[in-house]
């Protein structure tokens, strides 16, 4: 079977590629032709997150494994989009280039049979052109208002009062020397 997908660019303008590609290829092969259908080069690091039918965020699938055990983490070779994506399940992120932080939001249009002759993936249709910039995400105001608030910039006279004078680790549980 192949599966056609609509892959648009989170940006102002419209900007969308359709892709047509085998259900036993896996996200690295849509990696590819994802990057390969807008222009971009492909040396950037780039990720997939699956998400709900209302576009939140929820697990990462990445290009390279991370993990602090090489091998327990599953990246995008791993992942047959039919192991993703079906008819219930139409929807992932990517996302391309950390610093720029390209966004696609990826959806699963069809299902169809393989057309003899044909060569997948295919960008079958191409509409919008690549803006110079990825637009600018904007975070919730929440997130990162005041996060340092707790902490302030002037310390108090009174706090490094505590430490004059007085050298003696006795009530930490220290030996003098210790080492």
């Amino acid at each position: 079977m192949v599966y056609k997908f609509r892959v648009i660019l989170d940006a102002e303008e419209d900007v969308f590629r359709d892709i047509a590609i085998l259900e036993d290829d896996t996200l690295e092969d849509l990696h590819n032709a994802i990057f390969n259908s807008f222009g971009f080069d492909g040396m950037e690091v780039a990720s997939f997150y699956t998400c709900d039918e209302t576009w939140n965020q929820e697990d990462e699938i990445s290009l390279f494994d991370s993990g602090d055990i090489p091998g327990e983490q599953k990246i995008m070779s791993d992942y047959l989009l039919s192991d993703i994506l079906d008819k219930q399940n139409t929807k992932i992120i990517y996302v391309y280039d950390f610093i720029n932080m390209w966004t696609f939001l990826v959806e699963l249009a069809a299902v169809e049979e393989q057309v003899v002759g044909n060569l997948y993936p295919e960008t079958i249709f191409s509409h919008g052109e690549m803006p110079d910039e990825a637009m600018e995400k904007s975070f919730e105001a929440d997130m990162h208002d005041d996060i340092y608030g707790e902490f302030e910039d002037d310390i108090d006279e009174e706090d490094l009062d505590m430490f004059e004078g007085d050298d003696s680790f006795e009530d930490f549980g220290f030996e003098e020397n210790w080492n």
